[in-house]
């Protein structure tokens, strides 16, 4: 089958090199001429595991190519993906710009029938946008050209997409046209091969299951900081409750780790949209609301630990930060906690040493050269003259340093936990402080 895909960020670089993998001809288009360089250099413009292997193998087999043409990808795919980016407006709301660009881009060049499929995360009723604005194209030519437009959510993980992808645990495609549905399951045939993963719904339906998915796993972390904060107060502990209650089936292990915030390209741009999908509709949805609020205030639980253990000036003390990416195993800091804890501790007059193991590059862009962030290579380094170290990113070469040479590392022997990787008990055994989340 012949695909175009429109976008070669996470969603549209991954898609378009995992349906290469499985035998389709693919052809990515950006109409960034620096990202369709480095990816015709053999290199990828994010950090995904797995990503370089396949996009190079598929690559030299001829099965997967890039391109900044726009008509010579409209005119090469019956099926024409939309993976563009869907960033927040001032509003909350999600800016559509470049998926109907995209759209009317198709619409003018097509040159047969077309599945125009939306990827990219957008509100209820994109659908139809995106059908108008083909429509309108061909009227203009004057061309009676068919073609259908489906919704086809993604629902990869940052660090885990390509497991994601290829191995689904469910499909959604939103659509009415018989063609286009029988089309959309010849598609996802290889990808379901033990069981039926396609659920086929209509065209709202699927939009709004994406935002409802990423809306209840961002409503349960912000619930588990909440816990996490009472229990602190309480003399709780928030990982025996977690234990108590994540043993249940009806409530499961999935999303329930107390932290200090969630971030990335995902949940909160999609929260703060439905959020304003609702209101536009009359309806306040208070629950996300909350949601929101909630975890705009946990990315600065920290920061209110250090200044409870230091002073509210912190003029002069210098910390170490293990953790820049919103999560492990990508490089991605859109939304991040870090960046509001570093620029929290600069406020108040705090320095700054960081490791992360690949978010270093996107750092330095956020950051600039600002004197006060400096960066290492290890991460022992970031406890030389430290007065502290904080975690905020998960990272697996962080579960089991050296408590020891941390102890005699750093100036003052405290820990200020954001994900809860230590056992409070351990620590106090190796002469550190330690304060995590919700941790008795």
């Amino acid at each position: 089958m012949k695909i175009s895909v429109v976008g070669t960020g996470y969603v549209g670089l991954v898609s378009g090199a995992c349906l290469a993998d499985v035998g389709n001809d693919v052809l990515c288009l950006d109409l960034d001429p620096e990202k369709i360089r480095v990816l015709e250099a053999g290199d990828i413009p994010i950090h995904e595991p797995g990503l370089l292997e396949i996009v190079r193998r598929n690559v030299a087999a001829g099965r997967l190519s890039f391109t900044t043409d726009i008509e010579a990808a409209a005119r090469f795919g019956t099926m024409q993906f939309i993976a563009v980016g869907t960033p927040p407006d001032e509003d909350g709301s999600a800016d559509l710009q470049y998926v109907l660009a995209a759209a009317r881009n198709i619409g003018r060049y097509m040159d047969g029938y077309r599945v125009v499929v939306d990827k990219s995360t957008v509100p209820v009723g994109t659908g139809d946008q995106v059908s108008a604005v083909i429509a309108e194209e061909l009227r203009r030519r004057e061309s009676d050209l068919e073609f259908s437009v489906v919704s086809n959510p993604e629902f990869l993980k940052e660090g885990a997409a390509v497991e994601d992808f290829m191995r689904p645990d469910r499909i959604i495609v939103g659509a009415e046209d018989e063609r286009a549905i029988e089309l959309m399951r010849e598609l996802y045939g290889p990808f379901q091969r033990n069981r039926e993963k396609v659920l086929v719904m209509d065209v709202k339906s699927a939009e709004m299951t994406k935002y409802a998915a990423n809306a209840m796993l961002a409503t349960r972390i912000s619930f588990m900081n909440e816990l996490a904060n009472l229990a602190e107060t309480l003399g709780a502990d928030i990982e025996l409750v977690r234990q108590g209650i994540g043993s249940d089936p009806r409530i499961g292990w999935q999303f329930l780790y107390a932290g200090c915030g969630y971030g990335g390209s995902c949940f909160p741009k999609d929260v703060k949209a439905l959020v304003r999908t609702g209101r536009e509709s009359g309806h306040e949805l208070q629950i996300l609301n909350a949601v929101e609020s909630a975890n705009e205030a946990q990315k600065l639980r920290l920061v209110d630990k250090i200044v409870a253990r230091f002073g509210e000036d912190l003029s002069g003390k210098h910390f170490g930060l293990w953790g820049l990416a919103f999560k492990p195993n990508t490089d991605d800091m859109r939304d991040a906690p870090s960046r509001t804890i570093v620029a929290e501790l600069f406020r108040r007059g705090a320095s700054v040493a960081a490791y992360d193991p690949v978010a270093v590059t996107e750092a330095r862009r956020i950051f600039g050269d600002d004197a006060r962030l400096s960066f290492v290579e290890r991460p022992m380094s970031v406890l030389e003259g430290a007065d502290a170290l904080v975690i905020v990113t998960e990272w697996k070469e962080f579960r089991s340093p050296d408590f020891e040479r941390m102890r005699q590392m750093l100036k003052t022997p405290v820990v200020f936990d954001g994900r809860n990787m230590y056992e409070p008990a351990v620590m106090k055994r190796y002469g550190l402080e330690y304060h995590g989340i919700g941790r008795r």
